[in-house]
């Protein structure tokens, strides 16, 4: 890209976070003024501020990552990142390998040399996502929590469909397990994580670490998708305009599992796996305007009814992906302050 370009990119960015920031920090009653009529369904009511997100969405005609082609919307999600997540503070940041993969580390400000150590994958649909689109997520963690978080950046469809992003995700963990101290992580205080795609990873890492009896402490499940192979009642409801769409959905999915028989498998649908015994204790957050709401916490009850430890959290009135709204608004950044807390207190932070 020529310089002018950049530069005018750059300028553009500031410009649309500034406008957001400004409009997402107006008092209540202005943003309902400009939000429009309330959207209640299901008995919930959407936070008035995300829904003013949306809805300057539209009118700026911000495009979906889904109408464009992988190529364009890979930049486009770093690109949303960037507005909904800001500049967040955060003690010491540097880029680490992880065996074969890239990391990236992010210690609080207050960190001990040996502490909590959570290794987290990025959202994205195993199609969308890296390093970058999740950085101020990962700093906000972090900070708010006192753990050190490890962001861990896998292969992606359609160049590397299933078991690709699995089998990153395990080997991930492999690898801190082994060499915690380097990263400075406690070995007895390690967690798994993730958002929405990374959720499923997360899950299906803590799922074998608790077969093969490798340490995990806890782990945090932001809005996992569990079971690829049925479509709930809260796809029906929220799948559509409400930032993840069934369209999105669809798209990811014929790229990371080509073959529908495959959606059945637990490495991509956990929900359909066992329990195994001495499976670490687990947050399960959702959010009440999610798609995936529903397969979510049918997830935390099916290891609660196994006996294992789990805390289920619904965020009634956010959307899928609030965990990246961190640098505007108010309730997505609360409810996210909230996961933070749960993580500090999940690993003794």
């Amino acid at each position: 890209m020529p310089a002018g370009s950049t530069f005018l990119a750059a300028a553009d960015l500031r410009v649309k976070a500034l406008t957001l920031r400004a409009a997402l920090g107006l008092p209540e009653a202005a943003q309902r003024r400009l939000a429009g009529r309330r959207i209640t369904i299901d008995g919930q009511t959407l936070a008035t501020d995300t829904q003013l997100l949306l809805r300057l969405q539209k009118v700026v005609r911000e495009p979906n990552t889904e109408s464009v082609p992988v190529e364009q919307g890979r930049p486009l999600l770093v690109k949303h990142a960037a507005i909904a997540g800001g500049a967040q503070p955060i003690g010491a940041v540097r880029d680490v390998p992880v065996g074969d993969l890239r990391g990236r580390l992010f210690v609080p400000s207050k960190a001990v040399a040996s502490g909590p150590l959570l290794v987290f994958f990025h959202g994205g649909g195993w199609v969308y996502g890296d390093l970058d689109s999740h950085d101020p997520t990962c700093r906000f963690l972090a900070e708010r929590s006192g753990v050190r978080v490890l962001s861990v950046e896998y292969r992606l469809a359609p160049e590397h469909p299933f078991p690709a992003g699995y089998d990153d995700a395990v080997a991930a963990y492999r690898w801190v397990v082994e060499h915690a101290a380097d990263v400075g992580g406690d070995p007895t205080r390690l967690a798994v994580g993730g958002d929405s795609a990374g959720g499923t990873l997360a899950a299906g890492a803590a799922l074998l670490a608790a077969r093969e009896g490798l340490p995990l402490a806890f782990q945090l499940l932001v809005y996992p998708g569990t079971d690829a192979s049925t479509r709930t009642e809260s796809k029906r409801l929220f799948g559509r305009d409400l930032y993840l769409t069934e369209l999105f959905m669809d798209q990811v999915m014929a790229w990371y599992v080509p073959d529908p028989a495959e959606r059945t498998d637990p490495r991509v649908s956990p929900l359909l796996d066992e329990v195994p015994a001495g499976l670490a204790p687990a947050y399960v957050a959702t959010a009440g305007f999610d798609p995936l709401r529903d397969e979510g916490e049918a997830y935390a009850r099916k290891l609660a009814d196994a006996g294992a430890a789990v805390e289920l959290r619904r965020f009634a009135d956010q959307i899928h992906g609030f965990l990246s709204v961190v640098g505007v608004g108010r309730t997505a950044r609360a409810a996210s302050a909230e996961v933070a807390a749960a993580l500090a207190r999940g690993v003794g932070g």
